[in-house]
């Protein structure tokens, strides 16, 4: 397909339209030998959430590209609930950007801290299986706005990580080391 036959970009949509919400609570088989939620288990649950926001953004299916961060700020407790926050922050041609935000939650003295925050890549994909061109996004909050403002950057380090991360794997073997 030429790009001049390449679908058009769908018109954009607010980052409140992508906006996902998740609670949860910490329970003992959530837990890692330090007494605190495993942060794989947190890993998971913030994937899910993004890939929510991406498909409510795009309305198609989508992969995930990347995971670009995740940064865990302050330890999860059995006495907390988590809650996830994910909308998109910025898009691409067929690339979506959701941030993930993630708020602890004492459950007996109701402090609230920001355990963590996550960036993570989605390509959309339409029906054809091929990625698919996205809505633009407009952040009205100052939150937004915020997290908003340095996308185009990020979006310059996934490239210049993957060409690396691409780099390194060509040079990587392949065989079973016991051969």
């Amino acid at each position: 397909m030429s790009e001049s036959s390449q679908p058009a970009a769908p018109a954009s949509k607010y980052c409140r339209e992508s906006r996902v919400f998740k609670t949860g609570r910490v329970f003992p088989n959530d837990i890692n030998n330090h007494q605190t939620l495993f942060g794989g288990k947190l890993m998971s649950n913030i994937d899910e959430v993004a890939s929510i926001s991406a498909m409510r953004h795009c309305r198609c299916s989508v992969v995930t590209a990347s995971t670009d961060s995740v940064d865990f700020l302050s330890p999860i407790r059995p006495t907390d609930s988590f809650c996830f926050e994910s909308f998109v922050s910025w898009t691409g041609r067929t690339s979506i950007e959701v941030f993930v935000k993630v708020i602890a939650e004492n459950l007996y003295s109701g402090e609230r801290t920001v355990a963590a925050t996550s960036f993570l890549t989605f390509v959309a994909i339409g029906p054809d299986g091929k990625p698919a061109p996205v809505p633009g996004v407009i952040p009205e909050t100052d939150e937004e706005k915020l997290v908003s403002d340095l996308a185009e950057e990020r979006s310059e380090q996934r490239k210049v990580r993957r060409a690396a991360s691409k780099k390194l794997a060509g040079q990587l073997i392949t065989t079973k080391y016991w051969e």
